[in-house]
């Protein structure tokens, strides 16, 4: 069938608008309850948050939705979304929601489920609940005595706190580090700047005030110009930029220079290599992280594999093949020795974990490749498929030959707007930009 709701990141839309409206939101409920009731035991979910105002929507409906279907509901109120993940498999629940629209302003919304596993469900799954809200949930209701009740869980915070500062190596600190935090006044503003402090970081926390209206505003991984001047005024050693959910990171060195999420991989990879504890041989990343990087891996022996783009889809490669490092450029990083989703928080740590033992400025530690320049253009379509037009095949053609064994093309269509993205890399940078107007051009003519 096919999917109306779920994306390739859970459900996620305008607050208040459809999908993301409390009666969906209920129904969304009613429908995961039915699916992950197993047996005749109490069933448990466990239901975070980010800080966004509709939550305070969205929460309530959610939580009558599972109690309807007699599932009990553990609230953990503010909470980065791998901390669902893992309280998930703490608490043996059999199913946690993250209500988040991660990266995104506070507008939109976003619905991320997982399985008892702590993984995120699989598109089979989505599917069936999917087809349970359309079939109708009303024969499923719980009898009245076996209604479900809801609970705060006081201590969330302070778990995952530890969760987190155990993924440091044993014996090492933070001591003598200034480290600029910024928590995008989203789901870490209180677990992000504890954990760093608790290390023995001297912390300067940022964006740490949510109103509900200011999450990722002009603050966080995807807005870090504040961070950047944040870290050069207080003469900090690096600065650490999270999202909304705190399930990506990017960072920056002690200059203002921002280091994406594939100088972070290649940062991990390099220390783990070194220590022998890469698995799988390699690192799985998207289309989109830069050919630098694959050529770095090279050199230290390890394949660079590439997914579509999404951090599922890099996690459900890793889960296949027996890879315990991917992640993406936008700065989702999975290290799956410690987590069973993408963990800003983990992930700065294990760069800070190699960084405090190399007596180096970041600046000089984060400079792992030389990116190949890179450009990126997004055509705005009437028809995707113009992108498959002969006249468009024969620029591509043309643009790879011209970029040889150095370079690399990607076409592919938007899966949320009516947009073909086209991206080029390579070592002559003219020359990028040059293929890059070429073929955009050459499909806007198509689509005229």
């Amino acid at each position: 069938m096919a999917r109306k709701l779920f994306g390739t990141d859970g459900i996620r839309g305008k607050a208040n608008v459809e999908p993301m409206t409390a009666e969906t939101a209920l129904r969304v409920a009613m429908a995961a309850g039915h699916r992950f009731t197993r047996g005749d035991h109490r069933h448990l979910v466990v239901v975070g948050k980010d800080t966004r105002l509709s939550n305070y929507m969205i929460e309530p409906a959610m939580q009558a939705g599972f109690t309807a279907m007699g599932m009990d509901v553990v609230l953990v109120g503010p909470m980065p979304t791998p901390a669902v993940a893992m309280l998930t498999r703490s608490l043996r629940a059999d199913l946690g929601v993250m209500i988040s629209a991660s990266h995104n302003l506070f507008e939109d919304n976003g619905i991320k489920l997982f399985g008892p596993d702590g993984f995120k469900l699989s598109d089979d799954v989505e599917e069936e609940i999917e087809a349970l809200i359309e079939n109708g949930l009303l024969d499923h209701l719980a009898a009245s005595n076996r209604l479900g009740r809801a609970r705060r869980l006081e201590d969330a915070r302070g778990r995952y706190t530890e969760f987190v500062k155990h993924s440091f190596p044993r014996g090492l600190g933070l001591d003598g580090l200034k480290i600029v935090v910024d928590c995008a006044n989203g789901a870490a503003y209180k677990v992000a700047p504890a954990v760093f402090y608790e290390l023995g970081a001297d912390v300067i926390p940022m964006a740490i005030e949510p109103n509900g209206t200011n999450i990722n505003h002009n603050c966080g991984a995807t807005a870090t110009e504040a961070l950047q001047q944040q870290v050069v005024a207080h003469g900090a050693d690096l600065g650490v930029a999270l999202d909304g959910d705190a399930d990506r990171v990017i960072l920056c060195d002690e200059t203002g220079t921002v280091v994406d999420g594939d100088q972070v991989m290649a940062m991990i990879a390099r220390s783990w290599q070194a220590a022998g504890r890469v698995t799988g041989g390699g690192v799985v990343a998207t289309v989109m992280s830069n050919l630098g990087l694959e050529k770095y891996l090279e050199t230290i022996d390890l394949k660079l594999e590439r997914t579509s783009v999404g951090d599922r889809y890099v996690l459900e490669r890793m889960r296949a093949a027996g890879f315990n490092l991917g992640g993406e450029q936008s700065g989702h990083l999975i290290l799956s020795d410690y987590s069973t989703t993408g963990d800003g928080l983990i992930a700065a740590l294990q760069v800070l974990a190699a960084f405090v033992e190399s007596g180096t400025l970041m600046s000089a530690f984060a400079s792992v490749f030389e990116p190949y320049p890179q450009l990126l253009k997004n055509v705005r379509v009437a028809d995707r498929s113009a992108m498959d037009a002969p006249s468009v095949k024969a620029k591509i053609t043309a643009a790879e030959e011209k970029l040889g064994g150095d370079g690399r093309v990607l076409i592919r269509p938007s899966g949320t707007e009516p947009l073909i993205r086209v991206m080029a890399e390579g070592l002559d940078e003219a020359l990028v930009t040059e293929v890059v107007d070429e073929i955009a051009d050459a499909i806007a003519a198509v689509s005229a």
